[in-house]
């Protein structure tokens, strides 16, 4: 049975084609997986199937759903198609649940309203489908409440419980440890095996372990169409595409021995949430220009470890040692959901200048970073809700850079990146903290990246036992509850 058929479809801005014509037929148990670098049209795209592109974008071409012509319906019935018939697991997790219901409540309204299943059995649905994404303890808490991570997976599961006929996850992996990203990808395979997938990832292993076909967009073009990933993977005639899998694979190690001042000094250091202990006692240092990695399943406490040393909370017991003063804007983070820290409806340029304004720093300094962050002009003046979520990340970092700052906090700063402008992105981060002597506290599930970049990584567990690694880079890794 063909789920999805799209005839010549094509995405416009104004007069100008921004994604060439794609014409394809997905049958009931086939998934699609799109690649490709952040800004390239590929949310784009897939907005065009859902229909809802942002003003000023319009797509052409047929779109059947089940056999029936969808994309000549008016835009509230289209949107009544959306959930029971074409489920969408947005790239931001935060902007797709409600602050004001907790997570348990928001799945288990799906199963009773859109599903329209009965009290009891919708509940029992709603516990069944948490307790896969090891989520039982994020269903009687707000999304404010829960970790990026916690909130990808909660937004993995309301999209997926209406148990629509087309299933369009965007970067549905993005931010999740190896447990949460192999949970999401079963539920991912499960759902193709009863349904239709098309899944967005810049994540190759996602890619490989979904099968299907492969498809590869650049700067609006398909590069590479309908093929598998083996043989995606070994067709050495398109460039961008390898380059992609060597960036992927590849990770030089570039840390070199760090024995300046120390910047902080934590002392028998315990951090809570909710009257909780997170993890045992903890003590270690950070140096002006080291990287220090933490390293741990979603909702451990690395996040809220690292807003302890920025001073937005207070530890449980145990101290934080300053030795130098920290002036405004002197200690930042880079968030993991970058769309929480721009305004969305002032132009980013905008934002920019008034950080420059406000701190003297002369607004050249922008275009500079722009050009080495691969940003263009053109995305800068627009809105934060009119730009893909990678290229507001970039957006964001280019922003701290602007400050110079002592401490930077970075969480899991490339997931919304592709391989190539990952790798340029996260030197630029370190190399630009390394000139001015500012520490970066880098948060991430990447494991090549922490033994590529990092002095030592903090590893947390859930299992609230504390031991010292034998594993050493520069310093030895050291591993906490």
């Amino acid at each position: 049975m063909t789920v999805l058929n799209l005839g010549a479809l094509q995405v416009n801005k104004g007069t100008q084609c921004v994604v060439e014509p794609l014409s394809l037929s997905l049958d009931k148990g086939e998934s699609i997986t799109i690649l490709g670098e952040t800004g390239s049209g590929k949310s784009l795209f897939a907005k065009a199937i859902l229909g809802d592109l942002p003003a000023g974008f319009r797509s052409e071409g047929a779109i059947l759903l089940n056999g029936r012509r969808i994309d000549n319906l008016n835009c509230n019935q289209r949107q009544s198609l959306w959930g029971k018939h074409i489920a969408v697991l947005p790239q931001e997790p935060m902007l797709a649940l409600s602050p004001l219901m907790k997570v348990g409540e928001q799945v288990n309204e799906v199963f009773r309203w859109v599903v329209g299943l009965n009290k009891q059995t919708a509940l029992n649905n709603t516990h069944k489908t948490l307790a896969n994404l090891s989520l039982e303890q994020a269903a009687v808490k707000y999304p404010v409440e829960i970790s990026g991570g916690m909130a990808q997976r909660s937004a993995f599961a309301c999209a997926q419980a209406a148990g629509g006929e087309l299933l369009i996850a965007d970067e549905p992996t993005k931010g999740l440890d190896k447990q949460s990203k192999q949970q999401v990808i079963d539920a991912l395979q499960e759902h193709k095996q009863r349904h239709a997938l098309i899944t967005i990832t810049h994540d190759l292993d996602v890619a490989r372990a979904l099968g299907g076909k492969v498809y590869v967009l650049l700067k609006g073009r398909w590069v590479a169409c309908n093929k598998t990933f083996d043989e995606w993977e070994n067709d050495h005639s398109d460039d961008y595409s390898q380059s992609l899998i060597r960036s992927s694979r590849y990770w030089e190690r570039s840390v070199a021995n760090c024995d300046s001042e120390v910047l902080l000094e934590l002392n028998k250091l315990e951090v809570g949430y909710g009257g909780k202990s997170l993890f045992k006692p903890l003590s270690f240092s950070i140096r002006q220009g080291e990287v220090v990695g933490f390293a741990g399943p979603s909702g451990c406490g690395k996040s809220t470890l690292a807003d302890v040393l920025l001073g937005l909370k207070r530890p449980q017991s145990g101290e934080v040692r300053s030795y130098v003063a920290f002036g405004s804007a002197e200690r930042l983070k880079l968030y993991q959901d970058p769309p929480q820290s721009f305004a969305s409806s002032v132009s980013l340029r905008k934002q920019l200048n008034d950080v420059c304004q406000l701190h003297s720093i002369e607004p050249w300094q922008i275009d500079r970073l722009a050009d080495e962050l691969k940003i263009s002009p053109e995305v800068l003046e627009r809105s934060a809700e009119h730009v893909s979520g990678g290229e507001l990340q970039r957006v964001a970092i280019l922003r701290v850079l602007l400050l110079k700052p002592k401490l930077l906090v970075a969480d899991e700063p490339t997931t919304r990146l592709d391989p190539h402008i990952a790798r340029d992105t996260l030197n630029l981060i370190i190399n630009s903290a390394k000139s001015v002597g500012c520490a970066l506290v880098l948060i991430s599930h990447n494991e090549d990246e922490l033994q590529a970049y990092c002095h030592k990584v903090v590893r947390f567990n859930n299992q609230g036992e504390e031991e010292q690694s034998e594993v050493t880079l520069q310093q030895a890794f050291v591993s906490l509850g």
